[in-house]
C-alpha cells in the first residue's frame, strides 16, 4: 500500500522531472515589466530642477583655478591661455600635477561645449578631479531682485 510501481524493489521512486510552470510564470511577469518600463527609461522625463542654495566652501590653501569668461577666453589663475595650449600648460604645471585637481569657474553664458572641451583638456593632462565653482544663490541683493521679478 505504498507507492505503486512496476518495479519489484518495493522502495520509493522519486520523480525526476522538474516542474517549470512557476519559473515560466515568473519569467513572463519579468518580461512584461521590462517591456513596460524600457520605453520610459529611454525617453526620460522633463523636470524643472530646483535652485540650490549652498554655503560657500572655505579653502585653507590656494587651489588652481581655470576660468572661462563670456568671450570664451580661458585663464589659468589670472594668465590667459589659448584653448589649444591648455592641455600642454596643465601637463607642465607643477601644482596641477601634484594635486591632480583644478577648479573650473565658467561664465553662465559660455556654451556647454566649451566647458566640456576645457574639462576634456584637463583630463588629458592628467587631472583627475575637476571641481565646479558657482556663486551661491539666495545671498545678496541680486538674488532678491530675481525673486521679486519672478512674482
Amino acid at each position: 500500500m505504498g507507492m505503486g510501481s512496476n518495479r519489484g524493489g518495493g522502495g520509493r521512486v522519486t520523480m525526476s522531472e522538474i516542474n517549470v510552470t512557476p519559473m515560466v510564470d515568473v519569467m513572463l511577469v519579468l518580461l512584461i515589466i521590462f517591456m513596460v518600463t524600457a520605453p520610459l527609461i529611454q525617453q526620460g522625463v522633463k523636470v524643472n530642477l530646483p535652485e540650490a542654495k549652498a554655503a560657500p566652501v572655505e579653502a585653507s590653501e590656494k587651489k588652481l583655478v581655470l576660468s572661462i569668461d563670456a568671450q570664451r577666453h580661458v585663464y589659468i589663475g589670472e594668465a590667459e591661455i589659448p584653448v589649444d595650449e591648455l592641455e600642454k600648460k596643465l601637463a607642465s604645471n607643477a601644482k596641477a600635477q601634484a594635486d591632480k585637481e583644478v577648479y573650473l569657474h565658467a561664465d553662465r553664458d559660455v556654451p556647454y561645449g566649451v566647458v566640456v572641451d576645457v574639462m576634456a583638456a584637463a583630463q588629458r593632462a592628467g587631472i583627475t578631479n575637476v571641481g565646479m565653482i558657482t556663486d551661491p544663490t539666495g545671498t545678496g541683493r541680486a538674488s532678491k531682485g530675481k525673486k521679486e521679478a519672478r512674482r
